[in-house]
């Protein structure tokens, strides 16, 4: 990404403004261009908004540090990048309309910035580089200062290139004053799937699966065949081949069949069809590999209130107890009508809550990468018995099993029933031949991210029709608001979008400024499919 852009010509006119009069300007009998009128993040307008937030007068304070360090993972010595020397960063807890106060000291040599995922705060905290602001710079300092708008379960992230498939991410938990939900303890679970350090970098993955499908050359696990294994032709049946370059021939993660860094044969049914491009060696369950699982210590029949959220580049995951029912309470910091659930399936930047009744001795948390045949787990102890090998623990779960896109809204966060005042249609587009993933066949570029833009204007109720016309899931996020889904679903903030299915959502626009919207899959992000609401006057 370019986070070079002037602050001075960003924050006036739109860089697809500018482009257009300078076009018009060119041609002698073009008509005037018409100048969009976008809301900045620096426009009054959204310290207005901030100012009608309800305000507690306390302020949460963190500093954090994002920058290298060395540390022991599945055995082996890395060097990655985390907040404050980590691979847990510091959960942040504060109250409905609390201040946070988070500045970040850059230790890396790059720029970064952070994300607060799912919140509804002001647009220029909203953490994305040359869009609501620029990226920190390295050896810099910058200060987030917002209110903290509704209760929930969120998290926090960079949100510059691949940084966020290190260790550049962590918990932000809001709690409620008036909290319905009875349970003794609480459990904040993040899971991620690994590679950094172990076998090659995130910047490696990338530029392997950017080089496309088409060629066949340096795929492992072919041998001297000429033909790759059926269950590799079964996942790539129906998939755009496109005319890319040939795979990287780069050593490819452990188990499984994989062209350099690229993924086959993993499928989940759930999902419908390809479960993600990238085999990970490693998925770890609150910074921690499943030979060492973190231990939560509880009393028999204590609830245990798990917050879990999905902070992996590519993976899905689904979480359950073996051979006892959780309950589902709220997904991305919304309540739903409760829900007990042999497991639930959790895209990339989702996040659930749920309630977990102890019994006695030790209690497995499995949290299992769909399609990927991998795990990792935590335990809940009550000091009694022995803990349970990894290789005793159950390889699936089954019974009743959903996403929460599925769950049903509690009727107190349903949106008011209105018509709509703008339909946007959104086509994912793209295909793994090429690695070109889009939005309406565009590939977004932060050097001009206001291109086809989706706008929209303060006080409209906006329907936006997720179209995935690819042969893979995505998991679609928008900043700044929370949608429902359908008519009554669930209030989120990112939704799992089958192939070939459709979603639609709703939600009000009552945040002005300029709101990324992308796929959660770190990669296809980063190949493009992104784009912008874009709040204009």
């Amino acid at each position: 990404m370019n986070n070079q852009l002037n602050r001075r010509s960003f924050f006036g006119l739109s860089v697809a403004a500018t482009a257009a009069a300078a076009l018009a300007a060119c041609a002698p009998n073009a008509p005037a261009a018409r100048k969009t009128n976008r809301i900045m993040p620096g426009d009054p307008s959204i310290a207005r908004y901030e100012s009608r937030r309800a305000s507690t007068g306390a302020t949460v304070r963190q500093k954090l540090s994002p920058g290298a360090f060395t540390t022991t993972l599945a055995g082996k010595s890395i060097t990655t990048w985390g907040y404050n020397g980590s691979l847990a960063a510091p959960v942040i807890r504060g109250k409905v309309g609390d201040q946070l106060d988070a500045t970040v000291v850059n230790g890396l040599k790059d720029g970064t910035s952070i994300h607060w995922h799912g919140l509804a705060l002001r647009n220029n905290d909203d953490g994305v580089p040359n869009v609501t602001q620029q990226a920190i710079a390295a050896g810099a300092s910058y200060n987030y200062s917002f209110k903290l708008p509704h209760p929930g379960t969120y998290w926090y992230h960079s949100h510059v290139e691949m940084q966020r498939e290190r260790a550049l991410y962590g918990a932000l938990i809001i709690e409620d004053p008036n909290e319905p939900l009875s349970y003794d303890k609480d459990w904040v679970i993040v899971l991620d799937d690994w590679i950094d350090g172990l076998d090659g970098t995130p910047g490696d993955v990338l530029k392997g699966l950017s080089r496309g499908m088409t060629g066949m050359a340096g795929m492992s696990g072919m041998g001297q065949s000429s033909s790759p294994p059926s269950s590799a032709m079964a996942s790539m049946s129906g998939m755009d081949m496109g005319s890319g370059a040939p795979m990287s021939s780069a050593s490819p993660s452990a188990g499984g069949m994989s062209g350099g860094y690229m993924l086959m044969g993993a499928r989940s049914d759930f999902l419908g069809g390809d479960a993600g491009d990238v085999k990970y060696p490693v998925h770890l369950f609150n910074g921690k590999t499943p030979e060492r699982p973190e231990t939560f210590d509880a009393k028999p029949g204590e609830r245990v209130r798990l917050r879990i959220i999905n902070a992996a580049g590519d993976t899905a995951y689904r979480v359950g107890v073996p051979g006892q029912k959780i309950t589902l309470t709220h997904t991305d910091g919304f309540p739903v009508v409760h829900k007990e659930v042999d497991a639930v399936v959790l895209g990339m930047g989702e996040r659930i809550d749920a309630l977990l009744t102890v019994r006695d001795g030790y209690t497995p948390v499995l949290a299992l990468a769909e399609g990927k045949g991998q795990r990792s787990y935590g335990l809940v102890s009550t000091g009694t018995g022995t803990a349970p090998a990894m290789a005793g623990l159950p390889a699936r779960l089954e019974g009743t099993v959903v996403d929460s896109g599925q769950l049903t809204a509690d009727p107190a966060v349903v949106l008011p029933s209105k018509t709509p005042d703008r339909v946007h249609a959104l086509h994912l587009t793209g295909g793994m031949g090429m690695y070109d993933w889009g939005i309406n066949g565009h590939r977004f570029d932060m050097t001009t991210p206001f291109a086809n833009a989706f706008e929209v204007k303060i006080g409209e109720r906006v329907e936006v029709k997720f179209i995935n016309d690819t042969d893979m899931w995505h998991p679609m996020h928008i900043h700044g608001h929370t949608f429902q889904v359908g008519e009554s679903g669930a209030r989120k903030d990112t939704v799992i979008v089958r192939p070939k299915q459709s979603v639609t959502v709703r939600f009000d626009a009552d945040n002005p400024g300029q709101w990324l919207t992308h796929c959660h899959n770190a990669y296809h992000a980063e190949r493009g499919m992104m784009g912008v609401f874009s709040y204009t006057t």
